[in-house]
């Protein structure tokens, strides 16, 4: 097993300069490989089951590198600063999701003392920081729904980036997979639902926030009201938005609305 080594680690659908980028995993995000290497490349299988291929510069061995507390990276980007003082130089920024091991003690009030997998420890401001759960908690539903909700929106004016779930750049499958990952659900990464994954389809009537709207090649999160949040790479959004399924509002998207195919939830049916 092999956690990201550096902030953001890119797979790649071929191991050559030039290939697509198809996911990019997050700094302290577990994979399991390599299943097949060529060079420097491996191809390996991210915790939610996605499969790419990445340097090898890019991991780093779990075993080595003890989660100790786990927690998870809120703030758009944290830096990790060589002390507990904000002049001390920075070792490296952790953008939002990461998942930093956390060790306890040795740190002045409202910071927390982190290990980077390549060995070297460092300080960040404890408010930049939370538990991360890796399935969903005892939240009711209504509250857990407005949590993802609120995922998503802090993704709000994100560039559009092609296989991108950061606050650097985030595709529209990578903003539904990280507006759950939070909640400890782990959507499929791509934009269809698939068998073994959290999300089932139901008629849109039945639609409601923090679920699901699919497209051919395009995901959205449903926020109620008829609107909804997405990354879009259409001239004049070229990022994460909000457009919605009313004709009447100023913000309708007309092409999507005609080629919706389903809506889906996480949520049990019936």
């Amino acid at each position: 097993m092999y956690v990201a080594a550096t902030p953001l680690c890119p797979l790649f659908e071929a191991p050559e300069e030039g290939a697509q980028r198809v996911d990019e995993i997050l700094l302290g995000w577990p994979v399991s490989g390599p299943e097949e290497v060529r060079g420097d490349w491996w191809r390996i299988r991210t915790h939610y089951g996605y499969t790419g291929w990445v340097r090898r510069e890019g991991l780093a061995p779990a075993a080595e590198r003890p989660l100790g507390e786990r927690m998870v990276v809120t703030a758009s980007f944290a830096d990790v600063l060589a002390g507990p003082e904000v002049e001390r130089p920075v070792l490296t920024t952790l953008p939002r999701g990461s998942l930093p091991t956390v060790r306890e003690g040795q740190a002045p009030e409202g910071w927390r003392r982190v290990e980077l997998p390549d060995g070297r420890n460092g300080y960040t401001k404890g408010s930049f920081l939370e538990n991360y759960y890796g399935q969903p908690g005892d939240l009711p539903e209504e509250q857990l729904r407005a949590r993802v909700v609120e995922r998503a929106k802090s993704y709000l004016g994100v560039q559009y980036r092609w296989g991108g779930k950061s606050p650097l750049g985030i595709d529209c499958s990578g903003l539904t997979f990280m507006a759950w990952f939070f909640s400890g659900v782990l959507l499929y990464r791509d934009a269809r639902i698939v068998p073994g994954y959290p999300a089932r389809p139901i008629p849109l009537e039945q639609c409601r926030p923090a679920d699901l709207l699919y497209f051919p090649g395009h995901i959205a999160l449903y926020l109620g009201e008829g609107r909804y949040i997405h990354s879009t790479a259409r001239a004049g959004s070229d990022g994460v938005v909000i457009n919605s399924l009313d004709p009447d509002h100023p913000d309708y998207r007309a092409d999507l609305r005609e080629k919706l195919l389903t809506a889906g939830t996480v949520f049990p049916l019936g």
